[in-house]
């Protein structure tokens, strides 16, 4: 038949693949990986060291001043990976935990008696456990074409002491477990004898609310990564030592261009969608304050 027409609907666009979510922790911290690891996560740690000085008046906000930490954190590391000429995309987490008990802010004691002091506080009280969780996503598909975002949540839980006394407190300082845990106590290990009750998420207590984080990016849970935790590359850059590299200098640099990713871009193919989450990025540049 002349003129015989196709009536078969066009085939539909394919869909371009995600590509690869690296997760990249900026935390040393054993308990957070382990965290991780339980909740299925792959990902590579990157610890970052960073100057934790808290401004006075963060000391009056301890809500804002873990968030300024968990920040600080994730900013350092990605510094780091973008200076390493990281092509990809990436989500880096920074978290901080703080103990907040009559509006002090306890973080990891500094002696002995520190964290006596802290455990004498907490004996018989019930007190606040804040961890801050801050998200920074990469997307770089060339290394001097970078856009970044991120967005910082705290979560809470209340921990309440048994009335402790003073041979128990020791007893439990020679343990050895407390110089690196804020509050001078580990819930999930012997430190479980001081407390008699908790309220709230234990992962937010032991110190990253893995739950919720994955709420708020649920692919995190199904990254198609291929690294794992035990691995000691990004992209192919090796992780490295931030100690030359501070704190405050970081934040300066990107807080002042960085926006937040809109509570509604709760997935990567959601960020990928939506461009105006992100800013560029200028390895080169420095915000002026």
């Amino acid at each position: 038949m002349d003129n015989e027409q196709n009536t078969q609907p066009a085939a539909a666009p394919a869909e371009t693949p995600m590509p690869a979510l690296d997760i990249v922790l900026a935390s040393a911290s054993p308990r957070r990986k382990q965290l991780l690891e339980d909740a299925g996560v792959r990902f590579v740690v990157h610890a970052s060291e960073v100057d934790e000085t808290l401004e006075p008046d963060l000391l009056a906000d301890p809500p804002e001043a873990c968030k300024k930490l968990a920040e600080r954190k994730a900013g350092a590391v990605v510094q780091e990976v973008l200076a390493e000429d990281y092509t990809g995309m990436a989500a880096v987490i920074g978290a901080d935990t703080m103990v907040v008990c009559e509006g002090e802010i306890f973080g990891k004691p500094v002696s002995l008696s520190d964290a006596k002091r802290m455990l004498r506080c907490l004996s018989g009280r019930t007190h606040e456990v804040l961890t801050a969780v801050s998200v920074w996503m990469v997307a770089a598909p060339e290394p001097e074409n970078i856009s970044l975002g991120f967005r910082t949540f705290v979560d809470r839980s209340a921990v309440t002491f048994r009335e402790l006394t003073d041979e128990e407190i020791v007893d439990y300082l020679r343990k050895g477990e407390s110089f690196d845990k804020a509050g001078a106590y580990a819930v999930q290990g012997a430190g479980a004898d001081l407390v008699a009750r908790v309220d709230g998420a234990m992962d937010t207590v032991i110190g990253l609310p893995v739950g919720r984080l994955l709420e708020e990016f649920p692919d995190f849970a199904g990254s198609a990564s291929g690294r794992t935790a035990n691995d000691s590359t990004l992209g192919g850059c090796a992780a490295r030592s931030l100690s030359r590299v501070e704190g405050s200098h970081i934040e300066m640099r990107f807080a002042c261009a960085l926006p937040t990713i809109p509570r509604a871009a709760t997935s990567l193919a959601d960020l990928l969608r939506q461009p105006m989450a992100f800013s560029t990025y200028r390895p080169s540049s420095h915000c002026e304050m």
